[in-house]
């Protein structure tokens, strides 16, 4: 498993887990997940041109 996958996974589960429907998360609106989202998509581009 490469550094890349490992940081892809990483980031999909902190994704679920800043989903606001979450009882503890139900208060931060959607920018955690907002965010994390961003950077999993940078994070999959990056990988597809080879970059990481």
């Amino acid at each position: 498993m490469t550094l890349s996958s490992l940081l892809i996974i990483i980031l999909i589960l902190l994704l679920i887990c800043a989903i606001p429907s979450w009882r503890y998360s139900r208060g931060w609106g959607y920018g955690p997940s907002g965010i994390i989202g961003v950077i999993l998509v940078v994070l999959v581009v990056l990988v597809m041109i080879g970059q990481v």
